[in-house]
Order: C-alpha cells, then structure tokens, then sequence
C-alpha cells in the first residue's frame, strides 16, 4: 500500500483521478427497492439484448467486488453455465467473463485469502483497503450486492452509479438508500438509455467540488 505523505492539492487531485474508479451496478424496482422482502430479484426484466448490454458493460471492467451471499450465488451457478442444455450466447458469454474476471469478496465468515475461481477474500471493507484496490492497474472495479452497496455507500467509497430501473413496483423489500441523515449529494448525469424491455439506465459520476 502507498506510504501516505504530504502533497499539494492538485497531486491528490491527479493521483484519484488516475485510479479505477468504485462502479455501483444495481437493478432498482421504480419505488426504489433493490430486492423484495424475501431477497427477491427475480421481478428484474432481463431479455436477450439488456443481457448482452450487461456483458459488453461488464467485459472490460478489472473485477468485481462482492458480498459472500451474492458471490456464493453466482459461483453456484455460472462456472458451468455455459455447458448447461440450452444455454443462451449472451449466458455462456457471461459465464466466461465471469470465470475469468478477478473477484474481490468481503465476508467476516470465508477463510480470508485465496479462493477459487480468481478470488480473494478480504475480511472487512475498509477506506484503505478499497484505496489500494483502486491503485491497482486494470479496469474499473463493478461493485454488486445489496448489503455491501450500502457498506460502501456509508463509507462514501462509491465513485459512479449505474442504476438500471426497472418497469416494476414492488411493494416492500430492501431500499439501495436507507433512510439516514439529511445530506444531499450532488452528483453529475452522464448518460441516460431506455431499453425496449422498459428498464431505464441512469448513469452518475460524483460532481466536481
């Protein structure tokens, strides 16, 4: 890890700049929530073109951070996915970027270290440790799972949002913004996209100070 030393503003400015950058993936309902009571997603609408969107986002991104539960769900699934019977393209192409791309997963109950299948488990998020993932060479990181969402977004580590809503109310369930202390941030729309299945992209990157 970088030693921390003194340095001019603009240094600081230039060294964050130059980092990967914290990327926030997330399916949202239209009334806001991230998975219904039951941890449920299985409202989300996901056809064959938003599917190869996602593939084409996520494709040259440097890894993906998550929590155990959703890491251990998709390590369930997608290693094989590509061999199962009647697997789509867009499936087995997601299954080998997901095979190949470097997963970063933070739980307090895996054996922290190596794991399979380009893992590694760090046992806590932490300011200094996203830090030195992000001077670390590569792509950008995508972050995905709903409690480590918000653990990172109550540290603040969160540099750009990428909130796909969906053409769904669900009711009840877990919110991506819990409530909390009024302190609005400002943040900068960069791109906007309305696929045919209805979802809507909604793109942020944090405003300049």
């Amino acid at each position: 890890m970088r030693a921390i030393v003194s340095a001019p503003v603009a240094d600081e400015a230039r060294d964050e700049a130059e980092m990967r950058k914290i990327v926030l993936m997330m399916g949202i309902s239209l009334d806001g929530y991230v998975e219904g009571p039951g941890r449920e997603i299985d409202w989300h609408q996901v056809d064959t073109p938003f599917h190869q969107h996602m593939n084409d986002v996520l494709r040259p991104m440097g890894g993906f951070l998550s929590g155990r539960v959703t890491h251990e769900l998709m390590a369930d699934y997608w290693p094989e996915a590509d061999a199962a019977p009647g697997a789509e393209p867009v499936e087995a192409d997601f299954a080998e970027i997901w095979r190949e791309k470097p997963k970063i997963v933070f739980s307090r109950t895996l054996k922290p270290g190596p794991a399979p299948w380009h893992t590694t488990v760090l046992p806590e998020v932490s300011p200094a440790a996203v830090r030195a993932l992000k001077e670390e060479p590569g792509g950008d990181l995508s972050l995905g799972g709903a409690d480590l969402a918000a653990t990172f977004l109550e540290h603040d580590l969160v540099d750009e949002f990428r909130i796909y809503v969906h053409p769904v109310v669900v009711g009840a369930g877990k919110r991506l913004f819990p409530d909390g202390p009024f302190d609005p941030s400002l943040l900068r729309l960069v791109e906007t996209r309305a696929f045919d299945n209805g979802v809507v992209l909604l793109r942020y990157e944090r405003a300049p100070e």
